[in-house]
């Protein structure tokens, strides 16, 4: 089978043990095996999941919030929430940690991995730093990540701890605590002390270094934080593609370059649109601002087949973990760009069914076979969580690497 050549890392054998109660073999009885949930991490932002958790939702919206989130939940299993420190926490002392929760709560329930974004950036960040020295904004920032870390461990595992360092010592559009701080301990330095922090706080946290910039600068930092001993867990690459998709060979080239660190990638924030592209002398893709930004049909027919040929190339990659669209909807995308998988009505656009056959198609696994004397079953699958059916018994197990035989009791 081709698929398992060119997806045998995302692949594993598995034999299976049944017996039942009293111990003895399940033989000749016919067993199905279904992929619940890939081991990869399929994601988007899906920020609308705060006002539905906290029951927020105007009586009128409801229905349609709700299908919208239906529809996210069909097809993905990863989701990115915000921690701007600006709209986290906009009053001191004020955060908005149960909404969050709640928030965190709702879609760990439905099985999704959430990963919270960012701890530390100078976009976004609470206005009342200014007012602190440097040595106290430091301190703020350190007792923010403490209070996050903790207060979300066990619901949020993952985190975007430090964003966009790159730029960050010289970004000069306006004030902020962060740059100020990042002048002070440079990049290294100041991803060292998040890091640490982080860290403190949640061990056994997945921590992201996320950044826009894939020039070779940000390998140069990278470079610098493994000199320095920082525990980076995986490498952030964000690809919003407002000015055009980057194309297999930039794709291909991005990843060999950022694979060299031996560390897992995770496309953090991807986007390519369904409507008109930006102009590309635009350097700031926030500059961009324009009354209306719509998706067409055939600017949809153009973004299903960048969405099927990108998401397969990160897919085959052994370093690539994790996808993450940044809009799963057109309603309320960044920048008003047609960005989503749905329009804004949350009506499907073709990249949605493309990818929705990719993932729960031809990645999934669904197999049938018979116990043979000694109850024993073997198969192979893409990694993830299973539903074993026999008669009316069902059972979950994971699949992963490790091929030892495993004894299951129905």
């Amino acid at each position: 089978m081709v698929q398992t050549n060119e997806f045998a890392h995302r692949m594993a054998g598995k034999t299976i043990e049944l017996v039942d109660a009293a111990g003895y073999p399940v033989a000749g009885k016919e067993v199905s095996l279904n992929l619940t949930n890939h081991k990869f991490l399929f994601g988007c932002g899906i920020f609308d999941g705060i006002e539905v958790a906290n029951k927020n939702v105007p009586a009128d919206r409801l229905a349609f919030v709700e299908d919208k989130l239906d529809k996210f939940l069909d097809v993905f299993n990863s989701a990115t929430l915000p921690f701007y420190w600006g709209t986290f926490e906009p009053e001191k002392g004020k955060p908005r940690t149960n909404e969050l929760k709640a928030a965190a709560q709702w879609l760990k329930e439905r099985n999704v991995t959430v990963k919270g974004h960012p701890l530390c950036w100078h976009t976004v960040t609470a206005p009342w730093l200014l007012d602190m020295s440097n040595e106290e904004i430091l301190k703020a920032q350190f007792a923010r990540i403490e209070r996050e870390v903790s207060d979300f461990k066990g619901l949020i595992d993952m985190w975007d701890v430090i964003n966009e360092v790159v730029i960050m010592p010289i970004f000069d559009k306006y004030d902020n605590g962060i740059t100020r701080i990042s002048k002070d301990l440079g990049r290294v330095g100041i991803i060292k002390e998040m890091f640490a922090k982080t860290r403190e706080f949640n061990p056994g946290a997945t921590l992201l270094l996320n950044d826009f910039n894939t020039s070779i600068n940000y390998e140069i930092l990278i470079d610098g934080c493994l000199q320095a001993g920082i525990s980076i867990d995986a490498i952030g690459i964000q690809s919003h593609q407002h000015q055009g998709y980057w194309g297999r060979e930039k794709l291909e080239e991005v990843l060999d370059r950022f694979s060299h660190f031996g560390l897992p990638l995770h496309f953090t924030e991807n986007t390519l649109t369904s409507g008109h592209l930006m102009p590309p002398e635009i350097e700031d893709l926030n500059d961009y601002q324009i009354p209306e930004w719509p998706s067409t049909p055939e600017f949809e027919e153009r973004q299903a087949k960048e969405v099927e040929e990108m998401y397969s190339i990160l897919f085959k990659h052994p370093q690539v973990e994790a996808i993450t669209t940044w809009s799963f909807s057109d309603d309320g995308a960044w920048l008003g760009a047609p960005a989503g998988f749905v329009r804004k009505d949350n009506s499907p656009k073709p990249a949605y069914e493309v990818l929705k056959k990719l993932i729960k198609g031809d990645w999934s696994t669904n197999v049938t076979c018979k116990t043979d004397e000694n109850g024993m079953i073997s198969f192979e699958g893409f990694l993830g969580d299973y539903d074993l059916v026999c008669g009316d018994k069902k059972l979950s197990f994971s699949l992963d690497k490790d091929a030892e035989t495993v004894k299951i009791t129905i």
